[in-house]
């Protein structure tokens, strides 16, 4: 009877033990988190093109991961720029200060670039195009909290063919970023702000011919007619590449090269994200990332969807062929983070920097609502109108973003007042063709906006770097050419993005409840029981959270 009891406590005390070991083996943090940005990838390219991908990639995270089917971008402007910014310091263009790929710096009265930095030097290349860093994203990003939290422990490197995309999701003290330099090179590059010379292994991977083996023939993956999910080959409404008189598969890169910018000629092309792959897949190697209990971080952005879709269009063969693509590589990818880091031990978050409008062209010709802004016959009509109001063009300083900043000195010159001449410039504006809503400075930093596009308006507009009248143009109308497609307003097509998480700590399911690209960070820090980036504004989705 004695032993029985004995057997039995010791059997409950066991119990207790592996439960209390199971419950510290769920508290540790995943050995490595993967942020993947997607360049310009609609919400309905998961859907659109399911039937063509493989079990290995997207649905491997839709079928084993969260995926959150509702998920949008909160702000204006939806660029590149301010996308990786928002996804990784979970605020918005109001805070984090990166309101556009270029805008206008109204101290030096100049156009600046996000990534822009005079103050340091080109490594791997002697382009002078090539100096960037983070410096005028004003906060942090989970990749950086990360860093504090393991004492500068934890590794944080940052990968993709656009500097951009490289640069602004690591944050400010990452161990590296590194993007491609195209035209004549064809390799990774990075700057002083990160170190004086490329590691071994990236120069190993820039001498190894591996970018060079991309410049081939570029053909449908599958049978072109089995791509129902897209319009005709040949259209009007593509832009296609110099040298090559329609554009139609197949795609003969190495004879086209030479007219089109070189190595460049893979940024259009899925190969673009193939490089990219590899890059990745040799840094985890090379790095030893999520080698050891110290998480890691490495952000992956594929830029070249987004290059495909401002040549082809939304609806194209191309942009079909590229995302079918796109999904091998990932799964080859997932592949190797299952062999070196192990399966269980690394998180994985999907999602995409904007999506894109239908070629409006395109949209004509099946007699829906859109068209091309005419910004000559709007400069026209400005001008005059400026002359005839103010006596001068000069009371305007700049018009870019769909923004329109004055010359402070000339309004005082004038003594005008500035509040006024905001709003009669933005009642004219109104008054012209397309031009669906306009807004002031004023009204900005005065109203507060819980919805619409006021809202995101808002949530773009810092008070420093915006303009003092900005501008929406009707819905579907664009400042483009009439061929491929562009992206930066704040509706559905642009907003309504992929948000797929799996691994580590990440429960399996869906939900159409409305997420915002700002809850990613947050999430992720939730995840890893550290501090939030330090001006977030989204919450954890604790949905997805094992």
């Amino acid at each position: 009877m004695i032993r029985k009891i004995v057997s039995v406590l010791l059997f409950v005390c066991f119990g207790f033990l592996a439960k209390a070991q199971d419950d510290l083996e769920s508290l540790k943090n995943p050995k490595l988190v993967v942020g993947i940005v997607v360049d310009q990838m609609r919400y309905d390219y998961l859907t659109r093109f399911y039937n063509k991908y493989g079990n290995g990639g997207f649905k491997r995270m839709m079928n084993e991961g969260f995926n959150c089917k509702n998920n949008h971008f909160n702000y204006i402007p939806t660029y590149t720029g301010p996308g990786h910014a928002s996804i990784f310091t979970g605020t918005t263009p109001k805070y984090h200060g990166v309101i556009a790929n270029n805008w206008y710096d109204k101290e030096i009265r100049s156009m600046v670039y996000c990534a822009g930095d005079d103050s340091v030097l080109a490594v791997g290349t002697d382009s002078e195009l090539e100096r960037m860093s983070p410096h005028r994203m004003k906060t942090t990003t989970f990749a950086d909290e990360n860093r504090l939290f393991t004492q500068m422990q934890g590794k944080s490197i940052g990968i993709s063919i656009k500097d951009r995309g490289a640069i602004l999701p690591v944050g400010h003290s990452a161990n590296a970023a590194y993007w491609f330099r195209g035209k004549n090179e064809g390799n990774f590059v990075s700057s002083t702000y990160y170190m004086e010379t490329l590691p071994k292994w990236v120069k190993d991977f820039n001498d190894s011919k591996v970018v060079e083996s991309y410049l081939k023939e570029w053909n449908t993956f599958y049978n072109i007619s089995t791509y129902t999910e897209s319009g005709n080959d040949l259209n009007v409404f593509e832009g296609g590449f110099t040298g090559k008189e329609t554009a139609t598969f197949p795609y003969n890169l190495k004879k086209l090269q030479k007219e089109n910018a070189g190595f460049d000629i893979l940024k259009g092309t899925p190969y673009g994200n193939s490089i990219v792959a590899d890059f990745a897949i040799a840094a985890i190697k090379a790095e030893a990332l999520g080698a050891d209990n110290i998480t890691d971080v490495l952000t992956v952005s594929f830029s070249s969807t987004d290059y495909v879709g401002h040549n082809f269009g939304v609806n194209s063969k191309e942009i079909e062929d590229t995302y079918i693509r796109l999904d091998k590589d990932l799964e080859r990818f997932f592949n190797v983070l299952d062999d070196t880091v192990g399966k269980g031990e690394y998180t994985v978050f999907l999602t995409a920097d904007h999506g894109a409008v239908e070629v409006p062209s395109y949209l004509q010709s099946v007699k829906i609502p859109s068209g091309y802004l005419n910004n000559t016959e709007r400069k026209k009509q400005f001008e005059v109108f400026l002359k005839e109001t103010f006596g001068t063009i000069d009371i305007v300083e700049n018009i870019s973003n769909s923004q329109i900043f004055l010359n402070r000195d000339k309004i005082k010159e004038l003594d005008l007042d500035l509040d006024d001449v905001q709003e009669a410039i933005a009642m004219e504006q109104l008054t012209y063709k397309h031009i669906y809503k306009t807004y002031t400075a004023t009204t900005m930093n005065s109203v507060y906006f819980a919805d619409g596009v006021e809202s995101l308006l808002q949530k773009g507009f810092n008070q420093k770097r915006s303009g003092d009248i900005l501008l929406v143009n009707d819905p579907a109308f664009i400042s483009y050419h009439k061929t491929g497609s562009t992206h930066g307003s704040g509706l559905n097509y642009d907003t309504h993005v992929p948000l797929l998480f799996f691994g580590k700590g990440i429960k399996q399911g869906q939900t159409f409840k409305k997420t915002e690209i700002t809850d990613i960070a947050p999430t992720i820090s939730a995840l890893l029981g550290i501090s939030f980036p330090n001006f977030a504004i989204g919450q954890p989705l604790e949905f997805v959270l094992d």
